[in-house]
């Protein structure tokens, strides 16, 4: 059996980026694809993979602006040739489900949502400083994305998704039905640490629909001490919002990331998420995360048990949060336990599972055996 995993493009290393790196090393033998592969967005073991990329890669200062190039990857999805393959997993949150593959291949698409910019698009810009040029031009050009992603919809024979909240964005999006295979979390990578800091931590891609102000504005206010790790074009506008309590980090390795994880007083979720990834990978300690009460973190918070709700994105209902959290004790031994459920082996036996289900029952990599998995990295290789 031949097997292709298909990414939207590696220009920015979240979750997404790490279900791809656990696809691929759940099968053996893939060939990987996607439109674009930034070197330094790649997952830490993807970062050996060749990526074989469509001819955008080549395209003027694709590292800085592939946001603004958006109308052409659908294009450039059209552009891969996937005929030669019996299996394609795509990973997809845009484009990738929309890749044409041969009549007989079975082409199973594990979609963290659906185009979040063309079917919330009055919700995602509503906070974007948007000039009067760009919310004119915008929502026309969104239309137009939407019928394509109408189309694209149609390609995947099965739907995976990441929580039973995604599965209902699916339905009315697509009108599709969906499997929820939630993530897989490195449950190991985190251990709790003896010391503990008098510190929040905010772990997060900072653009705007994150709502990362909420937690700034909030830490600010109650001079409580916040570090955000994580970039983004919010960045600028945070800082602005933050006072001397508020530290930013920028992008951190993954050393860092485990070290404030591990010693934090608690994570801190503003934001709607698809689903709660760092949410659980912080969760192995003492001090758990208060999460924001969107559907989705239903899914992976227990009340009082694993973390704090808010009920409403506004500082005051955070702040009262946090409030709330230092007054509980918590069992580290009962978060650890419940992230276990969400672990990278669980995650592999669901999702063999359902292949195996849907008539493509697949072996687990012989990684020893077979050192052509292990290859020179390709950033500007092309789609054959």
């Amino acid at each position: 059996m031949k097997i292709a995993v298909v990414h939207d493009y590696f220009t920015q290393l979240g979750g997404a980026e790490r279900v791809v790196q656990e696809l691929y090393r759940m099968v053996p033998d893939p060939a990987l694809f996607a439109t674009v592969a930034l070197a330094d967005c790649m997952p830490p073991r993807l970062r050996s993979a060749r990526v074989q990329t469509s001819w955008m890669q080549n395209l003027p200062n694709i590292d800085r602006y592939y946001r603004f190039y958006f109308l052409l990857y659908p294009f450039a999805v059209s552009s891969m040739d996937l005929s030669e393959y019996d299996l394609v997993l795509s990973s997809s949150s845009s484009y990738a489900k929309g890749v044409r593959t041969s009549r007989d291949a079975i082409h199973v698409c594990y979609c963290h949502t659906p185009m979040r910019w063309v079917w919330s698009y009055d919700n995602y810009s509503s906070r974007e400083s948007f000039g009067f040029t760009q919310r004119t031009v915008l929502p026309v050009l969104m239309r137009a994305l939407r019928r394509w992603d109408e189309e694209a919809s149609r390609q995947p024979d099965h739907f995976v998704a990441n929580s039973r909240v995604v599965a209902e964005r699916i339905r009315k999006a697509y009108s599709r039905t969906a499997e929820v295979i939630h993530p897989p979390i490195e449950v190991d990578r985190f251990h709790p640490s003896d010391q503990v800091d008098d510190y929040y931590l905010v772990l997060s891609r900072l653009v705007t629909y994150k709502r990362i102000d909420l937690a700034v504005r909030a830490c600010t206010e109650r001079k409580k001490k916040l570090l955000v790790i994580g970039d983004g074009p919010d960045r600028t506008n945070l800082e602005a919002l933050a006072g001397p309590s508020v530290r930013f980090l920028g992008r951190a390795s993954d050393k860092d990331v485990e070290y404030y994880a591990s010693r934090c007083r608690a994570l801190l979720f503003p934001g709607e998420e698809d689903f709660a990834w760092r949410l659980l990978k912080s969760r192995p300690r003492a001090d758990p995360p208060s999460p924001t009460a969107p559907a989705v973190l239903v899914e992976t918070v227990i009340e009082n048990v694993t973390g704090t709700f808010f009920n409403s994105q506004t500082v005051e209902d955070l702040g009262d949060a946090i409030d709330r959290f230092e007054l509980k004790e918590w069992s580290p031994d009962r978060l650890r336990q419940h992230a276990e459920g969400f672990s990278i082996e669980v995650f592999q036996r669901r999702f063999r599972a359902f292949l195996h289900r849907v008539g493509m029952p697949v072996g687990a990599p012989n990684l020893k055996s077979n050192p052509a998995r292990v290859l020179e990295v390709f950033p500007n290789a092309r789609a054959s």
